[in-house]
C-alpha cells in the first residue's frame, strides 16, 4: 500500500494532501511531513508550492534535506510543484538566498511569469493527454534549461512548464487546485514501477 508524504513546513501542504487523497481513492495513505524521519518511511513524496527561500532554509534547519536526497537518490517518486520545482533543481541562476537540492538537470526562472498579481490559468498541451489540462499558475517560476536526461512534458510559450526525468516529476504549476488528477495519476503510476 502506497504510503505518501507531504513535506509539511510551508505552503499548500493540506491542499496537496486532500487531491492526493483523492487520486489514491482509497489504495494508500497520504501523511504530513513536518520533521525529519518520517521520510525513509515513504514510498512517494510530495515537495509543495510555497517560498522557495523559506522551505530551503527550513528543510537545512530540520535535517530533512540529506532525507530529501537520500530518497530522489533510492529512487523514491518525487512530485514537485511551484517552489518545490525551484527546490529540486540544479541551478536556481545565482539566487543565493535559495539552496537548490541538485536533484533534477534544470535550472531555473523563478517568478518567471511575474509577481503574484500576474498570477493566471492555461490550458496545456501536455505530451501524453488527450485534451488540454487547465493549469493554476501562482507567481510561478518555470524551466529556462533542460538537460539530455529530461523529458519536457508541457510548455507556455517557450518557457517549460511540467518535466520528467527519472523517479522526478516537476510542474510549474498547481495540479493540487484542481480536479483533474492526470499528473497525480502519472505520479501514482511512478510508484508501482
Amino acid at each position: 500500500m502506497a504510503r505518501i508524504g507531504v513535506i509539511a513546513l510551508q505552503g499548500d501542504v493540506s491542499e496537496h494532501v486532500l487531491a492526493m487523497q483523492r487520486a489514491l481513492q482509497g489504495k494508500g495513505e497520504v501523511i504530513e511531513i513536518p520533521k525529519a524521519g518520517l521520510i525513509p518511511s515513504c514510498s512517494g513524496l510530495v515537495l509543495p508550492g510555497g517560498e522557495s527561500t523559506t522551505i530551503s532554509r527550513q528543510l537545512a534547519n530540520s535535517g530533512m534535506t540529506e532525507e530529501l536526497k537520500a530518497a530522489a537518490k533510492a529512487g523514491v517518486p518525487i512530485l514537485a510543484t511551484c517552489a518545490g520545482l525551484v527546490l529540486v533543481s540544479k541551478d536556481i541562476g545565482g539566487d543565493a538566498k535559495v539552496k537548490p537540492l541538485g536533484l533534477m538537470d534544470i535550472k531555473i526562472d523563478r517568478n518567471a511569469f511575474g509577481p503574484q498579481r500576474e498570477s493566471f490559468e492555461a490550458d496545456l498541451q501536455v505530451d501524453g493527454f488527450e485534451k488540454p489540462y487547465r493549469a493554476i499558475f501562482i507567481r510561478a517560476p518555470a524551466i529556462a534549461m533542460a538537460g539530455a536526461g529530461v523529458q519536457v512534458m508541457a510548455r507556455v510559450g517557450e518557457a517549460i512548464v511540467a518535466a520528467r526525468q527519472k523517479n522526478l516529476l516537476a510542474l510549474a504549476f498547481h495540479p493540487e487546485l484542481t480536479d483533474d488528477t492526470r499528473f497525480h495519476q502519472i505520479f501514482l503510476k511512478m510508484l508501482e514501477a
